[in-house]
């Protein structure tokens, strides 16, 4: 004869709430309109993994001011 046991489930507690809410992040507003860089300008010739990609981008965007911050 085989006994099933119920598992034990802990209780559920309650999210904590912020004490003070913080502004939305907003994001970055990055204008390319009027660039004349190619891509390969920017990322050079070679094949480049997706990471080394972003960080190539965002260098270029704060070396030529593109950002709103």
């Amino acid at each position: 004869m085989v006994v099933k046991t119920k598992k034990k489930v802990a209780p559920k507690k309650k999210a904590a709430k912020p004490k003070s809410r913080k502004p939305a992040f907003g994001g970055y507003a990055i204008n390319f309109a009027g660039r004349t860089e190619t891509i390969e300008h920017v990322f050079g010739k070679k094949p480049i993994p997706p990471s080394e990609m972003t960080k190539k981008i965002w260098a270029f965007i704060k070396s030529e001011h593109l950002s709103n911050r």
